[in-house]
């Protein structure tokens, strides 16, 4: 979408009469769009309709926050997440913070990379949602093992009243919980009894549970400055406004030359607060962990939280695609160089 087609639909933004007619657009192109041949969706023709469309699908979204999740969400995520940590004193402290954990299960997943590979590391995490019903949830790490279709719209009442295991695991998934895992790695996560499935202890250590807002500025007097933040899959839920200021305040709870993974976020709003804060962005795994999670890349272009392709041809693309910052370290000289001109030519 062209800056010109963006600033159009900003200044129509309260315009009923124009949502109507986009949301009438999209609906026939979703069923086309998904009918062409990848190559062609892939071709740079293909990729501009695609930008066209999801910026349509951005404008005209009802943006809200899910509790969707996956238990090994993203492999190269927390491959890199490994990678990081090799250089690290043998016994020392880390303190990381997840944000918006949902239910749980990538807390947990990021748990068992670090313990699976670092036993001796003094891990502190603080798992942080903004729902109190849902940190409780998580932070008894019991989980149906009930697939999603499983369970009839017509009990999700019924559930909330009563805490159901099987409706607090299912809610929110269009898949599967536990569709990314294989056997092996389900008896290693947990104890399995009947048809539940409970977080083993060694994995439970080390977790403080919070009932927080990511955007508050108090957060990080109740957390301190943390090693590696975690600010995944919740920032595209939010306008891009309210986002990048989100993100500025996500970016002061890193200590200097920590870590920050903020994927799950509009890619230009990622940028421009990267940019601006001087985070440098991490190059390892950049393709591999942007089309590490399969759900979010399927989404694009029709969905507002859909992942587009990378297009290594860019000139920003490192920057772009990146999903992890270091942070108090200064960006690249071609980054900032881009920067300049694209501010430039504003």
């Amino acid at each position: 979408m062209t800056k010109t087609d963006t600033s159009f639909l900003r200044a129509c933004a309260n315009s009923s009469i124009l949502r109507r007619c986009i949301g009438a657009y999209l609906f026939p192109v979703r069923r086309i769009w998904h009918h062409l041949p990848a190559s062609w969706r892939l071709h740079p023709l293909g990729r501009a309709y695609g930008r066209h469309l999801h910026g349509l699908a951005r404008f005209h979204a009802n943006r809200k926050q899910y509790f969707a999740t996956f238990f090994l969400r993203n492999r190269a995520e927390l491959e890199l997440m490994r990678r990081l940590l090799d250089q690290r004193p043998h016994g020392s402290r880390l303190d990381m913070s997840v944000l918006a954990c949902s239910k749980g299960a990538e807390v947990y997943s990021m748990a068992w990379a670090i313990r699976s590979t670092r036993p001796d590391l003094q891990l502190n995490i603080h798992a942080v949602d903004i729902s109190r019903e849902i940190v409780d949830f998580a932070a008894r790490g019991i989980y149906s093992l009930d697939r999603s279709d499983s369970l009839a719209p017509s009990n999700e009442e019924g559930g909330k009243e009563i805490g159901d295991i099987n409706w607090d695991t299912s809610r929110d998934q269009n898949a599967w919980i536990f569709e990314r895992m294989t056997n092996q790695e389900l008896d290693t996560l947990f104890d399995v009894e009947d048809n539940q499935a409970s977080i083993r202890p060694w994995l439970k250590h080390g977790i403080t549970w919070l009932c927080g807002d990511a955007g508050d500025s108090k957060l990080q007097d109740a957390i301190g400055p943390q090693d590696i933040v975690v600010a995944n899959r919740f920032l595209c839920h939010m306008e891009p406004a309210n986002a990048q200021s989100c993100l500025r305040n996500i970016g002061r709870l890193v200590k200097p030359g920590g870590y920050l993974f903020v994927s799950g976020i509009d890619l230009d709003v990622r940028k421009r607060v990267a940019l601006e804060m001087g985070w440098k962005p991490v190059t390892d795994l950049v393709r591999e962990i942007h089309e590490g999670d399969a759900s979010v890349r399927r989404g694009w272009p029709l969905e507002y939280w859909g992942l587009e392709p990378i297009d290594d041809r860019r000139p920003d693309w490192q920057i772009r695609y990146a999903s992890v910052f270091q942070v108090g370290e200064k960006v690249p000289c071609e980054c900032a160089t881009i920067a300049g001109a694209e501010h430039a030519g504003r």
